[in-house]
């Protein structure tokens, strides 16, 4: 049967729940960022495709933000999510307050010692750093607007998320109307959306009045500031975190997304996972390419290789939820942590579910830890409940994991690769797949 359509914000939207998860947000902030713009825009009077502009760029801003996570753990030490939190609550244009944040985010979890060691390694001033980490961030998530098709103003929004009104954001230190009107709005909405959650509306509009002419527009700030005692607005804001789509007549909520376009989004996500850690560089798009190598010599339809290509692509969106503490560690994994790993098919299952036409794609992308014994994870299905395609995902993503190199052991050669997965593949995949498609790729060596 052929998919149930879905718009292009059904499918933006659900995904912007895996950037909220890589920037350490609680879930629904680029929806409720989205509506926050949404008022915005049209409370300043822009036009139709600006408001649709608007609404895209809104949903995807936070694109970029996975290749910046090896680089925060790095700077600081630990978990990179909660310092990604923090720092949206931070003036991290001031020297003072981005040192102060600096501090506290540095090893969280050790002493004093550790802190200093960690804040000495970071040569330049912390300001001066994270204005580099915000260059890098904003760069990518202008390149995903360009992959995806969208418009130069999409782009430029994205770009230039965090500069500031009174020229000292990032990464240009663009001041004024030099910076474009969508970029504006959005640093304005996602900022107020954070201070709004975490402490309530009354000090997300103190927040408001304290940057206008700073770090905002005072126009947007002022407009901003009038949705201060409109409780329906807040009321549809909470909700916002929910499961359901900013209802508009704009494109983006009323036309369907066609399968070129879904597609498209479904590798720019795939790249986006695989730019959250060195060690999964590309992962998603190789173990797409095993799965669909597979699955035409097994010879599967159209229809069921498509579905194939997108979960494959997409098995690991629940990832960007896992900071790279523990994705990067080189020894064994804790208890704890190991949990933590365990629930990721968990959060792709969720986040694919939202997308109609998705329910098929779902359940195969989040089958990729299972094993015929019930062993696996997160459900713990058996044999009779994992299907040929399920399979399939499984014994591509084992394969390219044990063929990459990984923190706690170097890449393994093509061979040694095959052998594990033939001695394993009575109690963790189908015995089948793995003689067939081994033997192709021992030949291809």
């Amino acid at each position: 049967m052929p998919d149930r359509k879905a718009t292009t914000a059904e499918v933006l939207t659900a995904l912007s729940r895996a950037l909220d998860l890589v920037e350490g947000q609680p879930e629904g902030h680029a929806a409720r960022t989205c509506l926050i713009a949404h008022r915005l825009g049209g409370t300043l009077g822009l036009g139709d495709q600006q408001l649709d502009d608007l609404f895209i760029a809104a949903l995807i801003k936070d694109s970029g933000c996975s290749s910046n996570s090896a680089r925060i753990h790095k700077m600081f030490g630990g978990d990179e999510l909660v310092n990604k939190f923090e720092v949206k609550l931070v003036d991290w244009s001031s020297p003072l307050e981005s040192v102060k944040f600096a501090f506290r985010a540095s090893e969280r979890q050790k002493g004093l010692a550790a802190k200093l060691v960690r804040l000495l390694q970071n040569i330049a001033p912390p300001d001066q750093v994270m204005a580099a980490v915000t260059e890098a961030r904003c760069y990518r998530a202008s390149e995903i607007a360009c992959e995806l098709g969208l418009s130069s103003d999409v782009a430029d929004a994205l770009y230039c998320l965090d500069e500031h009104w009174d020229g000292r954001g990032a990464p240009h230190k663009l001041r004024g109307d030099k910076i474009p009107v969508l970029a504006r709005v959005l640093s304005l909405a996602q900022t107020l959306d954070v201070f709004v959650v975490t402490h309530g509306v009354g000090a997300g509009m103190e927040m408001v009045r304290l940057r206008s002419g700073k770090w905002f527009d005072p126009a947007i700030a002022q407009a901003a500031l009038q949705l201060r005692d409109d409780v329906a607005f807040w009321h549809q804001h909470s909700e916002a975190a929910g499961r359901h789509v900013l209802e508009t007549d704009l494109p983006a909520t009323t036309q369907f997304a066609s399968a070129a376009c879904t597609d498209a989004i479904c590798r720019a996500f795939a790249g986006i996972v695989d730019a959250k850690s060195q060690f999964t560089s590309e992962h998603s798009s190789r173990v797409t390419d095993f799965a669909m190598h597979i699955g035409r010599e097994l010879g599967l339809d159209a229809d069921r290789l498509r579905i194939l290509h997108r979960a494959s692509l997409l098995h690991d969106l629940g990832k960007l939820g896992v900071s790279n503490d523990i994705l990067e560690k080189p020894g064994r994994l804790t208890d704890d942590e190991f949990a933590l790993v365990r629930r990721h098919p968990e959060k792709t299952y969720d986040i694919l579910l939202e997308i109609p036409g998705f329910d098929r794609i779902a359940e195969v992308a989040a089958a990729h830890h299972e094993k015929l014994d019930g062993r696996g994870y997160w459900r713990g299905l058996t044999a009779e409940q994992l299907d040929q395609d399920m399979r399939i995902l499984t014994v591509a993503d084992i394969y390219d994991a044990l063929t990459a190199d990984r923190p706690y052991r170097p890449a393994m050669p093509k061979e040694k690769a095959v052998r594990i997965l033939r001695e394993d593949a009575v109690c963790q995949t189908c015995v089948d797949i793995v003689e067939g498609w081994g033997q192709a790729q021992l030949a291809a060596a």
